[in-house]
């Protein structure tokens, strides 16, 4: 995908328990904050909030899938997160192309992250590199396959 200058994409989830959960079994993030409504209840967000890896997961999503596209991965990132992220709220990741590399398939991009209620919960820039198929290393790899099931 060839994107441009001032190109936008987004990419919107709601966020429940279950994935919560999921994300713990994943990364062992059990912290009270999003399993302890007690806990959660009695901090300065009031309630049980889903772990930032779930917010900046639907960037990671946005930026392979949507824009830049397939084959896309992070250089960096620079974000800061501005408010929690509860569950039950709906997010929605916007990327803009703030730059694109002229001899790399590099874009800087514009990220910010809102919840349902328009508050930003999260923002900042991030760099992407997008990897394409080299014709020659497909070429070889299928005769290799071809060969091998021979």
């Amino acid at each position: 995908m060839n994107v441009v200058v001032g190109q936008r994409a987004e990419r919107r989830l709601t966020l429940t328990a279950q994935h919560v959960k999921t994300f713990a079994e994943l990364t062992g993030d059990y912290n009270p904050l999003h399993f302890d409504a007690d806990f959660a209840a009695r901090t300065k967000f009031g309630g049980l909030v889903v772990q930032g890896g779930l917010t900046t997961g639907l960037l990671h999503a946005l930026v392979a899938m949507d824009m830049p596209g397939p084959g896309s991965v992070f250089l960096s990132q620079q974000w800061k997160f501005t408010a929690p992220v509860y569950i039950g709220d709906t997010i929605t990741a916007e990327a803009e192309v703030l730059s694109v590399h002229a001899t790399k398939p590099v874009t800087q991009l514009g990220i910010v992250v809102k919840r349902q209620t328009g508050e930003t919960v999260l923002e900042g820039e991030a760099w992407c590199y997008t990897l394409r198929p080299d014709a020659n290393a497909t070429a070889a790899t299928t005769g290799a396959a071809s060969a091998a099931r021979s």
